[in-house]
C-alpha cells in the first residue's frame, strides 16, 4: 500500500491506556523522543497494540506546526526538537523539511509563517503535533 503521508516515524509502544471509545498510546521513537497518539480503542484492538509493539507514527505534513523553541502552557505534548534541512516556498504556502532524532518530518505551513519565524537551512525548531493528529500503523 502506498500512502501520501510522508511523515512516518518508527518506534515502539511503551504504554497503552484504553477507555470506552478512545485510547492513549505512548510511543518511544527510534531516535529516543516520546510521543503520544490518541486513537480509537477499536484501532488498538485491530492493530494488536501492546507494550513492545513496533509501530510507525503517521502525521500529515499539514498537521505539523513549527516553533523556534519549546512552547509551554499549551496542551500539545508532542514537541520534537530538530533542525531545518530544506525550505521551499510558493505564493502562499511553504514546505519545511526538519531533521529530528531518528527521522525526518515535513511541515506544510504558510509562507508568512516561514518568513515570520526566519526559517532557513540549519534553523533550530520544535515540531508541534497534537496527539489526535497522530495515526499508528504496524511496523
Amino acid at each position: 500500500m502506498t500512502l501520501s503521508i510522508r511523515n512516518q516515524l518508527p518506534g515502539t509502544v511503551t504504554a497503552v491506556t484504553t477507555g470506552e471509545a478512545m485510547a492513549s498510546v505512548k510511543v518511544r521513537l527510534n531516535g529516543g523522543q516520546e510521543i503520544t497518539a490518541a486513537i480509537t480503542a477499536d484501532a488498538v484492538r485491530d492493530l494488536g497494540l501492546t507494550e513492545g509493539s513496533a509501530v510507525r507514527a503517521l502525521v500529515k505534513s499539514t498537521e505539523v506546526a513549527l516553533a523556534t523553541g519549546p512552547v509551554e502552557g499549551i496542551s500539545i505534548r508532542n514537541q520534537l526538537v530538530g533542525s531545518v534541512t530544506e525550505v521551499a516556498t510558493g505564493g502562499a504556502m511553504g514546505s519545511v523539511k526538519v531533521s529530528v532524532a531518528g527521522g525526518e518530518l515535513t511541515a506544510a505551513i504558510t509562507k508568512d509563517a516561514v518568513e515570520d519565524l526566519g526559517l532557513g537551512t540549519g534553523t533550530s525548531v520544535v515540531a508541534l503535533i497534537k496527539a489526535t493528529e497522530i495515526a499508528l500503523a504496524g511496523a
